[in-house]
């Protein structure tokens, strides 16, 4: 950092200087308000990189009263969804200028949300992301009367807690609807783990597709989200072949259900069509590659951090978010074979 002709840390005033603006407007730019010039940035923004400005945030919090910090409380960060939407939630958040303090937890328990939230509580924070994709974490966050903002990412939310989401029960339906525009008629689901409030959104989807083509929704497998558990499901369904098509609950289990099918010779998609969900980076590259359900969760980080900012700086009723996912056509789909 360089240090003022006055041999200390440069401030806001020596931008000002530097500029040839008011301090006012460099705590426009620096605040990313949206009443400064394009010109008038660029100048804030030279004499900033040029004397090494840092912005003083104890300074800052005192005048506030925020810490700026978003809490982020998640879990089964092992798995890519809630990794990948963890990423999306630490780059937007850090994009509006907020730290992030995050508690992964172990187990999910009534007990270690509170126990997480009554330490986002001491650290001040103005709002708290919470990314634990139970069906029952709402509950829990809702009989606490937190009174800071809270997102629950996975959730619609309710009146006191907003939700960010991924139509996880629409993505289904476009897998599901795409194999029956195809002409398959016994379509099977392997699902993931029921207590996930994701897998049973899917289940229902796949479901709904099928009721609506009025076909039977019998054959549901349940998984745990692992490459192992769909190879075992891919070796029962390799012995009975009762199915032609296969909608897996995420890319990981399809993974299985692929290596199952190839040790019993059963050729994808010319015997069994395969749609995944996810799109992983190496879904494209499986054998063959993998049609898939695409979830944005970069989008899905940046939306669910301007719900949080609404409720930070506007005071702004809970509220509810939906992100749309997308059909990706690859090679694990084909019509049936006659």
């Amino acid at each position: 950092m360089t240090r003022s002709s006055k041999g200390r840390m440069p401030r806001l005033e020596d931008v000002a200087g530097v500029a040839g603006v008011s301090h006012q407007t460099v705590s426009r730019v620096i605040n990313n308000h949206p009443n400064v010039s394009k010109a008038t940035r660029e100048k804030v923004e030279l004499a900033i990189t040029e004397l090494g400005y840092r912005r003083n945030t104890a300074a800052r919090s005192l005048v506030t009263r925020r810490s700026q910090t978003i809490g982020v409380l998640a879990s089964e960060l092992s798995q890519y969804g809630p990794a990948h939407t963890l990423l999306g939630v630490e780059q937007a958040a850090r994009n509006a200028g907020y730290f992030v303090s995050i508690v992964a937890l172990r187990e999910v328990t009534k007990e270690g949300i509170l126990n997480a939230v009554s330490h986002f509580t001491d650290q001040a924070v103005d709002g708290m992301v919470v990314l634990v994709p139970h069906a029952d974490t709402v509950r829990a966050l809702e009989e606490m009367n937190l009174s800071v903002p809270v997102v629950a990412v996975g959730s619609p939310g309710n009146s006191t807690v907003s939700g960010a989401m991924v139509d996880q029960r629409h993505g289904a339906r476009l897998a599901v609807e795409h194999l029956i525009k195809l002409g398959h008629r016994k379509i099977a689901h392997v699902c993931g783990p029921p207590r996930w409030t994701d897998s049973g959104e899917r289940a229902a989807g796949w479901r709904e597709a099928l009721r609506d083509a009025c076909l039977h929704d019998q054959l549901l497998f349940e998984g745990d989200w692992s490459a192992g558990s769909g190879y075992e499901i891919g070796q029962k369904l390799a012995a009975e072949r009762q199915v032609t098509a296969l909608f897996v609950g995420n890319d990981q289990m399809a993974l299985g259900v692929l290596r199952a099918f190839a040790e019993r010779n059963i050729r994808v998609p010319h015997e069994v069509s395969i749609v995944g969900f996810d799109d992983q980076p190496e879904s494209g590259y499986f054998t063959p590659p993998l049609t898939t359900v695409r979830q944005d969760f970069e989008e899905l980080g940046r939306r669910c951090v301007d719900v949080m900012l609404r409720g930070i700086q506007a005071g702004a009723d809970a509220s509810s978010i939906v992100v749309t996912p997308q059909l990706v056509l690859r090679a694990s789909t084909t019509p049936p074979e006659s």
